[in-house]
């Protein structure tokens, strides 16, 4: 019945869109895909070769997404329609919201995205969309705009679409052939706050269809016995988004839910979006959101496990409530909680260890390593390589430096809170 409600309204809804120009639905359906956060190229190369030639292939709606080496790029990030039959609590666009609805056809968000591209306002599509009709019948219209995109109008600029779990594995494998990157979002932290909050959604379905990207993404990527390559799938990998602090979920559980996805599913990311409240809020969200710090922390946190070696249980072992200090930074917080293994030899140790000293990045760390080889280092070495001693000076130790021992925690923590000052934006 509510379905059959759902539909009736989605009839009126397409009746009332059409009238509408395709401007006012663009500022309609772009304001509306703010809310996904999962919107990034990194990870994928571009779509031209040596003597193929297309648009796009040289190298509002318009939203910044940066690549691995700090590249900014322009997507146009659009929903194909913000109506939906789900009732997801925590989403603007439930189908019991009282919002604008409209919607593009897959034709218009073509024209839209070839267009944008020749005024060089975009080097990419983002899509997404609300459930209409039926999974599978959204899916075929994304599936159709990257299809036309590519074989159509030659279009080799970024396409990512955010995919629809409950769509057929034929529409997922069609998907993948034409998108650099695919995602679905797991929505909540865990299963039991998905259940809650987006009853309509099953946490087994979403996880089966991201195991099935994962081996479709691996297949792209093995020789045939020939020596062929199967047609690329998806080479920019998959990713998703959760949602932070509409459930009480810790964040504890937030990191081994993240943990458990990258180690199962090899998510080139995923996203955190703090929960914002919406209009006409259902009584069991939150009424006001999380700090947007916690969100940060959660970032900073899933960058030490994917690149400098920490795992997420111990990231939050120092919080006995699950929760990442929201004063300091978690490495500082880790480095503290763990001073007697403090000060480290900069001259002797590991690559490992140095990447757990405060104040020390990946490529300063790979920088010492290759330095050290040639020369002792000292404290002035680090400066020319653009480190900030005063982060680094109680954690190390080297000639002509001695840090006092790192016996007061308390001292030394509030020697790295941030001066009121600093706490402004800017």
């Amino acid at each position: 019945m509510i379905l059959s409600l759902a539909l009736v309204e989605l009839r009126t809804y397409h009746e009332q869109s059409m009238k509408q120009s395709l401007s006012e639905r663009l500022a309609i359906l772009s304001d509306a895909a703010k809310y996904d956060a999962s919107c990034s190229s990194s990870g994928a190369g571009k779509r031209d070769s040596a003597g193929t030639k297309g648009l796009g292939s040289t190298g509002n709606g318009i939203c910044h997404a940066y690549t691995p080496d700090g590249r900014c790029i322009s997507l146009l990030k659009i929903l194909l329609t913000n109506f939906c039959i789900y009732d997801c609590a925590y989403c603007i666009n439930r189908s019991s919201s009282n919002v604008q609805r409209t919607r593009f056809t897959p034709d218009e968000v073509v024209w839209l995205t070839l267009e944008f591209y020749r005024r060089n306002y975009i080097e990419g599509l983002f899509l997404s969309s609300g459930i209409i009709r039926s999974p599978e019948d959204t899916m075929a219209q994304m599936v159709h705009v990257a299809r036309e995109l590519r074989q159509i109008h030659g279009f080799r600029g970024y396409i990512h679409l955010k995919t629809i779990p409950n769509a057929s594995s034929e529409q997922l494998a069609e998907a993948g052939l034409y998108a650099d990157r695919l995602s679905i979002n797991v929505e909540m932290p865990t299963e039991q706050g998905l259940a809650a909050y987006a009853p309509e959604k099953k946490a087994g379905i979403i996880r089966h269809s991201m195991g099935e990207m994962r081996t479709r993404i691996d297949a792209g990527k093995e020789r045939s016995l020939s020596g062929r390559r199967p047609p690329r799938f998806a080479p920019g990998g998959q990713s998703t988004q959760m949602i932070v602090g509409a459930d009480s979920a810790t964040d504890h559980d937030i990191l081994a839910s993240s943990s458990s996805l990258y180690s199962g599913y090899k998510l080139r990311r995923v996203y955190y979006s703090a929960f914002s409240p919406i209009p006409d809020a259902s009584a069991i969200l939150p009424v006001r959101p999380p700090p947007l710090l916690r969100e940060h922390r959660l970032y900073q946190a899933d960058w030490l496990y994917r690149f400098y070696g920490f795992q997420f249980s111990e990231i939050t072992a120092a919080q006995p409530d699950g929760m990442l200090d929201l004063a300091l930074d978690p490495k500082l917080a880790w480095a503290l909680a763990n001073r007697a293994l403090f000060p480290v030899d900069l001259n002797r140790a590991s690559r490992e260890m140095l990447l757990r000293v405060p104040g020390l990045g990946v490529r300063s760390v790979n920088a010492i390593v290759t330095s050290r080889r040639h020369k002792h280092l000292r404290l002035e070495d680090l400066a020319r390589l653009n480190v900030s001693l005063r982060k680094v000076k109680p954690f190390l130790h080297t000639t002509g430096w001695s840090p006092t021992r790192l016996t007061d925690q308390i001292n030394l923590r509030q020697a790295f809170l941030p001066s009121p000052q600093q706490l402004s934006l800017f």
